[in-house]
This record gives structure tokens, C-alpha cells and sequence, in this order.
């Protein structure tokens, strides 16, 4: 087998089963550095060997035993052994166990180790960002960026959470449902931000992009298991209302095609419609948050399907609503845009110059292409032509690259 088969069958195997590899050497050795450390050898070995001696018959039971027996080495040179669980080899499931597992309270692997490593003993943005990046593969400057914050900020942080749980010896172990509640926003929140990282690419090509199924079925399972909380009924529904618009998202050319310029008839209906109903059991529970109105504000969108309008009005009310709850900048920004749209050009340019955190927002491409949507609905046109340079300086994915070029052209620079 040629190097470049042995890369390929590994890209296949980290892709499909490298989080859960990961997660499960963490959980192993309740050392996340170890488990990262031991993952990469694992990987760098494999293509290698899988050259000389071709793949094995299962890429990700071989990644993981050689990681496991690095971990090992690793573990016996830092002496840490009286420290951690590594002596004995799991035993063989007999078939109590199996038929025990069929009855887990909570089914799915994946959504196991999020609830696992969403640890109370770990500050809230900590457990979430380690979650991203030991589960979902992100990589710190993704998490960074999701935080509008820096990279080093960022890497800073979860190597003080890493610390912590080593040094407090913090057991990874799955809650029993009593125990899920004080574990359920770092959740939600988790995956929220999985799935704006593979959200903000258009085309589906980042490698963040395997997310958006994920998320979407996560959040749908999240559902089925706690039917009696508002929040996870209103982040499936919002999963759903933005996912529906997919087919949308993309001109002919490969261009991003804005919300606003979408053909309604490209949307997914079924989605919608699981949407809707997931809003309808949440409100029936009669207890509101910031999920169900972003989930809100979606569905006025998906009303433009019925009425060919958008109600730009109950969107920025939906968004006032949301900034009192759950204030950010992120929905103040989206929150000047409606507020454009509903008032004026001008009006939106105040509510944008109103917005705190705008030196952190000035990295954030979305900042930039709704400051040149501003200016350029107002006549500004030097001044869009700017913030589009602005945007187009911070790497955008190709669709959304191309996108903007295309405004920056239309307005002749």
C-alpha cells in the first residue's frame, strides 16, 4: 500500500472514530495531555505500518490499542502509576454487562462522553471548551474564535482546566440522571457552538463540517431523553430551523447566498416542520429561555415560506427579549442588522456602533459583512467597501470569499 492509501484509510479512521478514541483514553487515564499525546504517536505509527503491512481488518481498535499501550509508556516514565487506573486490561464483557448496556440512561456513546466531560468541578466555559476540543475535534483556534477571544487566551485556559483535573484527580464517570442537571447548559452550550463552527462555512467544506449532522442528531436524541426540558426542545428546534435552509445556502456558482436572498422553496420542510413541533411541546411547558427565543427567531424567518415577508419588527423584539436573558455581542450584531431592515440603514449603523466588545468583534468575520451590509444599504459606499476588506482579510471559507467579493466588485473597487 502506497503512503498516500495508508494517509487516506487513516484521515478515514480519525474522521469517523479519532473523538471517541480520544475521549476514551482520557477517560482511561484521567490525563487529557496524555491522551492527546498518546492519539497523535498512535496516528503517526499507523501510517507507517499500514504501508508496509496494509490496514488492519479495524483501524479504530488498532489506533486505540496503540494508543492505549503509549499511554502506558507514557504513565510508567512520569512514575504516575499509584496516580491513575492503568494496571488492569478492561475485562471481556460477559453477558450481564451487554445486556446491562442496552439499558445505559443515556444510549448513544457519543453523548455519553459530552455529559462525562461536561464536569461540574470545572468552570462552565472551561468544561465547554475542553468538551469541543477532546470530543468534537476543534482545534483551539476554533474554540477561540467561538469565544472572541485569542488563541493563546484560549490555550491558556484549557491547560489550567487540564491541570485541575489532573491534580484534583477528577474521575471520568458517567451522572446518573439526577446528576444531569448541573451538567445540561455546559451541554447544550457544547453543542450550540459544534454546530456554529460547521454552520459558518457555507459550502460544508471545513473541517468542521461532519458537525452538522451530529449536532442534529444529538440534539434530537437530547430530546427523546428529556422531553420536560424546554431549553434541549428549543436547541433541537433551532438546530433544525437552521439546518433546513442548507439546500439554500449555496448560488450556482458556489457563492453564499445570504438569508435575506434565499429561495424559501430550497428549504427543507420536513426539518421545519420537527422544528415547530418541538417548539409547540416547549412552550407548552410554560418555562422560557435563550434557546427557545433564538429558536424563535428562526421560525419568523421560516415564516417568509407563508407570508413571502419577513417580520423584521418580531425579530428585533425576539432579539431585545434574547439580550436580557443571554446578552452578547454576537446577538447584538444579528440585532442592528433586523434592526436595518425594520427601521433604517442608519438606525441599524447606531444600534451597531451601541454594541460592546466592538475591538474583539473587528476578528469576527460576521461583524464585518454586517458593517458593509450597514454602510452599503445606507450609500456608504467607501466605507462598506472597507469593512468588506476587512472581512475578506480575515480568511473567510471559499463561498463565503466568494460572496464577498462579489459585493466588493459591485460597488466598483
Amino acid at each position: 500500500m502506497s503512503s498516500r492509501q495508508a494517509e487516506r484509510v487513516l484521515d478515514d479512521a480519525v474522521r469517523e472514530a479519532g473523538d471517541r478514541i480520544r475521549a476514551a483514553l482520557a477517560m482511561r487515564f484521567r490525563d487529557l495531555d496524555m491522551a492527546e499525546e498518546a492519539f497523535a504517536v498512535a496516528s503517526l505509527r499507523a501510517v507507517e505500518t499500514w504501508r508496509r503491512d496494509g490496514p488492519p481488518r479495524d483501524p479504530a481498535a488498532w489506533l486505540y490499542a496503540v494508543g492505549r499501550r503509549r499511554a502506558f509508556d507514557i504513565g510508567r516514565r512520569a512514575k504516575v502509576r499509584g496516580a491513575a487506573v492503568h494496571d488492569a486490561p478492561e475485562p471481556a464483557p460477559d453477558p450481564e454487562t451487554i445486556l446491562m448496556a442496552a439499558f445505559e440512561p443515556i444510549p448513544d456513546e457519543r453523548l455519553r462522553l459530552i455529559f462525562i466531560c461536561c464536569h461540574p468541578a470545572l468552570a462552565p466555559e472551561a468544561r465547554i471548551a475542553l468538551t469541543l476540543r477532546t470530543l468534537c475535534g476543534l482545534s483551539v483556534e476554533r474554540i477561540a474564535r467561538a469565544w472572541l477571544t485569542s488563541e493563546v487566551a484560549m490555550l491558556q485556559r484549557l491547560t489550567r482546566a487540564k491541570r485541575k483535573i489532573r491534580d484534583a484527580r477528577i474521575r471520568f464517570e458517567i451522572p446518573e440522571p439526577d446528576a444531569w442537571g448541573e451538567r445540561l447548559d455546559a451541554v447544550l452550550a457544547t453543542l450550540e457552538i459544534a454546530y456554529g463552527q460547521a454552520y459558518e462555512d457555507a459550502a460544508g467544506a471545513s473541517d468542521a463540517a461532519d458537525l452538522a449532522g451530529e449536532t442534529l442528531r444529538l440534539s434530537g436524541l437530547l430530546a427523546e431523553l428529556l422531553p420536560d426540558e424546554p431549553e434541549v426542545l428549543g436547541l433541537a428546534a433551532l438546530i433544525r430551523l437552521t439546518e433546513a435552509r442548507r439546500p439554500a445556502r449555496l448560488d450556482a456558482a458556489g457563492a453564499m447566498v445570504p438569508l435575506s436572498e434565499q429561495d424559501v422553496r430550497l428549504w427543507d420542510p420536513r426539518l421545519i416542520a420537527e422544528a415547530v413541533a418541538l417548539m409547540r411541546r416547549a412552550a407548552e411547558l410554560g418555562r422560557s429561555g435563550p434557546y427557545q427565543l433564538m429558536a424563535a427567531i428562526h421560525a419568523a424567518h421560516a415564516s417568509r415560506i407563508e407570508t413571502s415577508a419577513t417580520p423584521w419588527g418580531d425579530i428585533v423584539a425576539l432579539y431585545d427579549m434574547l439580550l436580557t436573558v443571554r446578552p452578547s455581542a454576537v446577538a447584538a450584531v444579528n440585532r442592528a442588522v433586523a434592526v436595518a431592515e425594520a427601521q433604517t440603514a442608519e438606525a441599524g449603523l447606531a444600534a451597531l456602533a451601541a454594541v460592546e466588545g466592538r475591538e474583539r468583534l473587528a476578528a469576527w468575520l460576521p461583524y464585518q459583512a454586517a458593517r458593509a451590509g450597514l454602510y452599503a444599504m445606507a450609500g456608504r459606499e467607501a466605507e462598506a467597501a472597507e469593512a468588506l476588506q476587512a472581512a475578506l482579510a480575515l480568511h473567510p471559507a471559499p463561498a463565503e470569499r466568494l460572496f464577498l467579493e462579489r459585493r466588493l466588485a459591485a460597488l466598483g473597487r
